[in-house]
């Protein structure tokens, strides 16, 4: 009944939100999530102990302005995502930019198969909604959302944005990968906490990180392409940025670097990245790290 409820209004605020115009709505969702959502929720005292967390000498005031800003970016990259339409006609008029542009447009000509990443930093959909606006078919792999009501129609909108999409999971991710091997291109989020990943440095800090995106652009031979909506000053713009393609290599070595990239993009504004994510569960790494040392003791 909990998820059912929790789902209506979510539901309902969207609509009432998706009735005022872009620029209003955006300024709407950014103070409604910033200061009432993220408080009731735990958001922003997650935020601030992530912070804590990889910049411990960062003062307190200065990581509350940080999560404050998540927020808000949280707020208006909802908002924006459900608004398809609206994201396409916007991002079809925003440049294209990065090291990678000439690499993707090549690939693309000649039928080659592109696996796009990114991270959860500015609007993560709008340079696939840059490249959609252009003709292009851009298809995915996302994680449901614990409530079943609200994932039914969270799914419906990244389907209406481009086909194909699949559901994170074993037949999920053999659907994306025969979709790329068949010279199709498709976009994957990394930076999620998977206790099944490896241990990399992230923000000086060792993060549980899978290593199926670049497996996958191993298997398939698609270029790895790190790409980043960076949201501009106003709140409402982006610039659409592909980075140089990341060379095919060992697949650790390949998400080492993709993490570089996004501490770049992070360490140069910090408020554009999700920091209400639970990436490295410092609490729960500590208990099995004190585990391993009882269990070698023992020996």
């Amino acid at each position: 009944m909990g998820d059912f409820l929790s789902d209506k209004a979510l539901r309902a605020m969207i609509r009432l939100a998706l009735l005022l115009p872009a620029t209003l709505r955006g300024r709407m969702m950014a103070t409604l999530v910033s200061r009432v959502l993220a408080p009731l929720t735990g958001y922003r005292d997650r935020a601030m102990a992530n912070l804590a967390h990889v910049w411990p000498k960062m003062p307190e005031d200065e990581r509350r302005r940080i999560a404050r800003e998540v927020a808000q970016n949280a707020g208006r990259t909802m908002i924006e995502n459900y608004d398809i339409p609206g994201l396409l006609e916007r991002m079809k008029h925003t440049p294209v930019t990065g090291e990678g542009v000439s690499a993707i447009e090549a690939a693309q000509a000649e039928g080659k198969p592109i696996l796009f990443v990114t991270g959860h930093y500015g609007n993560f959909e709008a340079p696939r909604a840059a490249l959609v606006a252009r003709g292009w078919r851009i298809g995915g792999l996302y994680r449901p959302m614990a409530n079943p009501f609200f994932n039914e129609h969270y799914a419906a909108n990244m389907h209406a944005l481009s086909d194909p999409v699949f559901e994170q999971g074993r037949r999920g991710t053999m659907g994306l990968l025969k979709h790329i091997r068949g010279g199709g291109m498709g976009v994957l989020l990394f930076d999620v906490y998977d206790s099944a990943g490896v241990p990399i440095d992230f923000l000086g800090q060792p993060a549980p990180t899978l290593t199926s995106a670049a497996e996958i652009a191993v298997k398939t031979g698609a270029l790895f392409v790190p790409f980043f909506g960076i949201r501009q000053p106003d709140g409402v713009n982006f610039e659409a940025v592909f980075e140089a393609p990341i060379p095919h290599g060992d697949p650790v070595e390949m998400m080492r670097e993709l993490t570089r990239r996004l501490e770049a993009r992070i360490e140069a504004d910090p408020g554009q990245w999700f920091w209400i994510h639970r990436r490295w569960k410092p609490k729960r790494q500590r208990k099995r790290a004190e585990k391993r040392a009882r269990q070698q003791d023992g020996r």
